[in-house]
């Protein structure tokens, strides 16, 4: 049986990491202040994977944005995967060339379904992440793209058989409503949708602690749970989580027995 990942997000913005609710920005600090006051390098070992995401509005340079994640390369020593803004080929290529071992689609995904099927070809399934952001209005689940901008005409329950469709190698799937409260996964959606979802599925959006995570590894169509929260989970928060989940028996590497 395959380990269970646990993932964190970065949200960058022209040159800062961010924290989100709900995705309303809030600038936090740059990569040295990253670095300063949270130790990231050490807190990266509490991880499987790190995704980091350019969710800048106003400059998304795909050349900056590739910078900064040839420093985290530099010192994090987990697989990582990026991604925002990502037109072309080109774009995909400077970022696998700066040390991302996959990249993360979204808008592409319905703008250009030929660019996606090209990268696939290129680079795997396996190398390919997409990104479904997505929230409740009353009874409906609109999907979103465009830093959550833009609405699509398919809802999250036809836009994921559109998504499968595409062949990507997994899903990252982020409730809007719930990202940054730290008050939970959207659990209901997760499960009525777990029939469709037939590849990897990360699930985001919501996690504010160990008992959240454990209970999204707990699912077993769920194979990795990610949280971008900043606050809650840096500093010891992370190594706390993992050490606690791994005691409580769930399917994620032991670092000390493993290694």
């Amino acid at each position: 049986m395959l380990r269970k990942r646990i993932i964190f997000t970065l949200i960058y913005s022209e040159g800062f990491f961010m924290q989100s609710r709900n995705f309303r920005l809030q600038k936090v600090g740059n990569i040295n202040w990253l670095e300063k006051n949270y130790k990231f390098q050490n807190i990266a070992f509490s991880l499987d994977e790190l995704i980091v995401l350019n969710a800048s509005k106003e400059n998304k340079s795909i050349v900056e944005f590739s910078k900064t994640i040839s420093e985290l390369v530099n010192n994090v020593f987990i697989p990582i995967a990026a991604g925002g803004g990502i037109k072309t080929m080109e774009d995909a290529e400077l970022l696998f060339n700066s040390g991302a071992d996959k990249i993360v689609l979204n808008s592409v995904l319905l703008e250009n379904p030929e660019l996606v099927s090209s990268l696939i070809q290129k680079y795997g399934a396996q190398s390919i992440v997409a990104s479904i952001d997505y929230k409740k209005n009353n009874e409906l689940l609109e999907v979103f793209i465009n830093d959550g901008s833009i609405k699509i005409s398919m809802s999250l329950e036809e836009y994921i058989d559109y998504i499968i469709g595409l062949d990507v190698g997994e899903i990252y799937l982020n409730s809007i409503d719930k990202d940054g409260t730290g008050f939970g996964y959207d659990f209901e959606t997760i499960d009525n949708l777990s029939k469709k979802i037939r590849i990897p599925l990360i699930i985001a959006g919501g996690a504010g602690n160990e008992s959240h995570l454990i209970e999204g590894l707990k699912l077993d169509y769920v194979s990795a749970v990610a949280t971008a929260n900043l606050f809650n989970f840096i500093g010891d928060g992370l190594p706390k989580a993992r050490q606690k989940i791994i005691q409580n028996g769930e399917n994620i590497a032991n670092w000390y027995v493993d290694n």
